[in-house]
């Protein structure tokens, strides 16, 4: 589990391809001490197991089902990512609980500069749009964001000068694609109320 809390940017150091496997590794500016091999770190909110580690390096496989539903399988060396170490027992949640598994893309349709604030415009695909809600929680790229409104076809959030410093939202461009994470308490509230409720209406016949 991870909170959300984006630590920094990790750098894409290397890229190693095969069928339906990528071998990556990344340039941290800090990993955790005790960091050891099977170990959860979250990139651009995909959870993905350690491999193996050298200093502020690490190295990651991800495999087809991962390249096919995130925007990891676009990075080139060099691309900067969001990340966080998995979260410990203990740990002040600061965002919210994020599981690391991406639900879908959202594009990037506008970015409004203000003095302090970036405000993002985010599209989003229609299956996922019923799990939007007005000053609910969101992850984007791994951050646990509130969406500030919503628009027709997704979701608005406006972000602070420190999590513009902190992570990578600072230099998407319109038609940027970033990784979404429906929050799971919505998710399950929705999903539920859409199975039960026709079952209850039926037993309740038309009313009189």
């Amino acid at each position: 589990m991870f909170t959300g809390i984006v630590q920094g940017k990790a750098r894409l150091l290397s890229v190693q391809q095969s069928p339906g496997l990528y071998r990556y590794e990344f340039e941290f500016p800090q990993l955790p001490e005790d960091l050891k091999a099977g170990d959860s770190i979250s990139i651009n909110g995909a959870c993905l197991t350690v491999t193996g580690y050298e200093g502020n390096r690490a190295r990651f496989d991800l495999m087809a089902p991962t390249l096919a539903i995130t925007t990891l399988g676009r990075l080139s060396e060099g691309d900067q990512v969001n990340y966080e170490p998995a979260a410990r027992f203990g740990d002040q949640i600061g965002g919210h609980a994020v599981s690391g598994h991406i639900h879908t893309q959202a594009t990037l349709a506008e970015r409004v500069i203000s003095e302090n604030n970036l405000e993002l415009r985010l599209a989003v695909p229609e299956p996922f749009r019923k799990y939007l809600f007005d000053k609910g929680y969101i992850a984007v790229a791994g951050a646990s964001l509130t969406i500030s409104s919503l628009w027709e076809d997704g979701f608005c959030v406006s972000l602070i000068p420190e999590t513009r410093k902190l992570t990578i939202f600072e230099d998407l461009q319109p038609g940027d694609p970033v990784n979404l994470e429906i929050d799971t308490q919505t998710q399950t509230i929705v999903d539920s109320l859409e199975r039960i409720l026709p079952t209850y209406l039926a037993r309740r016949g038309p009313e009189s």
